[in-house]
């Protein structure tokens, strides 16, 4: 035990460098709360406060907690902001897309024609040929309502 009794600021900044380098190859944001933890247990030994190593860890332990949950709740927030909000759910950008149904809708499942797919559809019985709007997507499916076509007047 007498290797940790010469703990100094430099090994724990040397920790902090080394736990930054696995966020940025295992990002997910949790080395990067240990390393902030780290560089202030450097700090705190760097100040004239005489800390045995075992003062030390208690130091990096209730930082590294401390700054987990107040990293956890600062990200949850500020979420990211994306240009693609969509990304990884295709049927969302369907939403409120006027489609033609290829396969008439009975039992509540049918099918229509979207761009150069047949996506699967669910929504009130109806015809080949009726025109349905798409108002939520459930999985692969898309939940249509029909739209209401003006009847021509002779």
């Amino acid at each position: 035990m007498e290797i940790l009794q010469d703990i100094t600021y430099w090994h724990w900044w040397i920790f902090a460098a080394l736990l930054i380098v696995l966020e940025i190859f295992a990002p997910g944001a949790l080395f990067m709360w240990l390393a902030i933890a780290a560089g202030v247990t450097g700090v705190t030994v760097l100040l004239p406060l005489g800390l045995t190593w075992q003062m030390q860890l208690l130091v990096f332990a209730v930082v590294a907690v401390v700054s987990a949950i107040v990293g956890r709740t600062w990200i949850s927030r500020r979420p990211i902001e994306t240009d693609h909000p969509n990304l990884n759910q295709r049927g969302q950008i369907y939403i409120g897309r006027e489609l033609t149904l290829t396969s008439a809708i009975s039992n509540g499942m049918g099918k229509a024609q979207v761009d150069d797919s047949v996506w699967q559809v669910s929504g009130p019985s109806l015809d080949v040929g009726a025109h349905v709007k798409v108002v939520n997507v459930d999985g692969a499916t898309l939940i249509v309502e029909a739209i209401d076509q003006p009847t021509s007047s002779d």
